[in-house]
């Protein structure tokens, strides 16, 4: 019984200090609150409708959940514009909502990771109205970024520094007199003045909101933006070329004091292997030194593996990001995180059936055809890959069904990418769409029939997407991650970091790129095939579990995966060398 499975996983954790961290071999569940499930009926997801679909993450089988922002927000920019880290948005609910979320949540098993945004706040966060009000040169506007402007009058922005978000990253403040005042930074949205971070109260300030929630049961903390916070107080321009550390405003080496101390909060709570607090970043750095360096014993337990999602669908590219992953992790002794998509990424399932199957935000346009057959094909493929290699796994809402990026009509975007990009980026809203539970009903299943609309536009035909269509069906998207995370907790193979290449054909041993193969400790094995052609499996080998059925002579067809047992693990040609 799901009850039983819970306290044996909690026993565990307590009776066997010697298990290995909870969080190393991870899936977690990643839900974007305001998609997820509405229980009010305003059209809009909420905690009470998490709390009432808590059975769909136990019978997922995950160990986590991540929940992007539900504090008070103005949701400018999806909540990662944060009012007040301490209490919840009324969208959502309230305080007592989410204590009574996180604690249902652990009595099946499933802990709480919580997301916190270091780089900025929103403009209607009580310390910027503040800053708004004190004179420049104020402790008030002090943990920010206000400056004088450039040029005569100062009617120059004091750099040209470009958004996270396209644009510009300055706004001009207006003075009490209504005359023209100082500038202040803000590297997304002008609605999210950035922190200065060599302030005392902004560090003291975010180590008091992870005890707040580390109180109230949370496992962990997301870490949005990781490497931005830190800037050069000079404000220098970019440069064109610039060493490592050496960018005014990513990637700093004073960055790595800030999260010292939120180690120091997080281990401060002690626990064996299955209470740790723990620490995830969201880090986007090409170089994988410095991307390992969030990574060393004193910062972060884990950082998002973005290199692997951002990849194209194709043998030799997704060889070189795992390698470069896991050598990247190696010295530090950090597992790896794999992740297909998130509430910013487009959908697998239409990334992959696109003729570039690679993902850029800077590439997003409007009408980029898809097959969605290839691309769910590839996409079932992509879950036995991720699945089957070391470290942690993250599910994205709505990807264990397999759904598409939707196309929310124009006049419904609220997605400020968009906008900002004078609306030629459709935005991220094609990802967010809320969820299909039911294969009918006003909002197929997502808030009860007589509520509102939903906040985004459900597709025609999203009910064939629906939870209750696919959970008896066992050829189903849903019945394959189901399948595949149960396995992940069963298979020995599975457990650890033990990871080598096979040599087969069609993989570089052999000359070859068009297949992805190795092993997981002594006697499994995951084959992909991303050819045009059927492949054979290793000799011997029984396949546990397949994206795909084999072709009627046993071998694997065109992007599909293979989960298998080696008849003679000792005889199989391996390595674990950069390719």
């Amino acid at each position: 019984m799901p009850g039983d499975r819970t306290r044996r996983r909690a026993e565990g954790s307590v009776n066997h200090p010697d298990e290995r961290a909870w969080w190393r071999d991870a899936v977690i569940y990643q839900i974007y609150p305001r998609s997820f499930a509405d229980g009010d009926g305003d059209g809009t997801g909420d905690l009470a409708g998490i709390r009432a679909r808590l059975g769909h993450l136990e019978a997922l089988g995950v160990d986590a959940v991540w929940y992007t922002p539900w504090y008070a927000s103005p949701l400018a920019d999806g909540g990662y514009d944060v009012a007040d880290y301490r209490a919840i948005d009324p969208v959502f609910g309230d305080l007592a909502g989410a204590e009574a979320l996180i604690a249902e949540a652990g009595e099946r098993g499933i802990r709480t990771i919580v997301d916190v945004v270091p780089n900025h706040v929103s403009d209607q966060h009580p310390w910027f109205r503040a800053a708004l009000a004190a004179p420049p040169g104020s402790p008030e506007r002090a943990r920010f970024w206000f400056r004088d402007g450039s040029g005569p009058g100062g009617e120059e922005m004091p750099t040209g520094w470009t958004s996270s978000f396209q644009g510009d990253t300055w706004t001009r403040t207006t003075d009490p007199d209504g005359t023209p005042g100082q500038w202040y930074l803000h590297l997304f949205t002008p609605q999210q003045p950035d922190l200065n971070w060599n302030n005392a109260d902004v560090r003291a300030e975010h180590e008091a909101v992870l005890r707040f929630w580390f109180d109230r049961g949370a496992a962990g903390v997301r870490i949005d933006s990781a490497a931005l916070p830190a800037k050069d107080p000079a404000l220098p321009e970019v440069p064109e070329t610039w060493g490592a550390g050496e960018h005014p405003h990513l990637d700093r080496d004073d960055l790595h004091d800030i999260y010292r101390g939120w180690r120091a909060v997080a281990d401060s709570y002690g626990g064996g292997p299955g209470a740790e607090r723990v620490l995830v970043g969201e880090v986007w750095l090409p170089d994988p030194e410095r991307f390992a360096l969030y990574l060393r014993p004193d910062e972060m337990h884990t950082a998002f593996n973005f290199d692997f999602m951002t990849r194209p669908w194709d043998a030799k590219e997704l060889r070189e990001s795992i390698t470069r992953t896991l050598d990247a992790h190696a010295p530090v002794g950090a597992p790896a995180t794999w992740v297909l998509s998130n509430h910013d990424i487009t959908r697998p399932v239409t990334r992959y059936g696109r003729e570039d199957t690679s993902f850029d935000f800077l590439s997003k346009r409007f009408g980029t055809t898809a097959d969605l057959e290839l691309g769910t094909r590839r996409a079932r493929a992509a879950a036995l890959l991720t699945g089957a290699l070391p470290g942690s796994l993250y599910v994205y809402q709505g990807d264990e069904l397999g759904l598409p990026e939707a196309d929310v009509p124009r006049d419904a975007i609220q997605d400020p990418m968009h906008f900002r990009s004078g609306g030629v980026d459709p935005g991220r809203d094609g990802c967010r769409v809320p969820l299909p539970w039911t294969a009918s009903g006003p909002s197929h299943g997502f808030g009860p029939d007589d509520g509102a609309a939903p906040w985004l536009p459900q597709p025609d035909g999203w009910g064939e997407f629906a939870v209750e269509h696919q959970a008896g069906d066992p050829g189903s998207m849903l019945t394959l991650y189901r399948t595949m995370i149960a396995a992940r907790r069963t298979e020995p193979g599975l457990r650890g970091d033990a990871f080598a290449w096979l040599d087969l054909p069609g993989t570089p041993l052999d000359g070859g790129d068009r297949v992805v193969a190795f092993t997981r400790g002594a006697g499994f094995a995951c084959v992909v095939n991303l050819g045009p052609d059927p492949v054979a499996l290793p000799g011997g080998a029984t396949t546990t579990l397949t994206s795909a059925p084999l072709t009627d002579d046993g071998r694997l067809p065109p992007d599909t995966a293979a989960w298998c047992r080696l008849e003679d693990p000792t005889g199989a040609t391996s390595r674990r060398t950069k390719e």
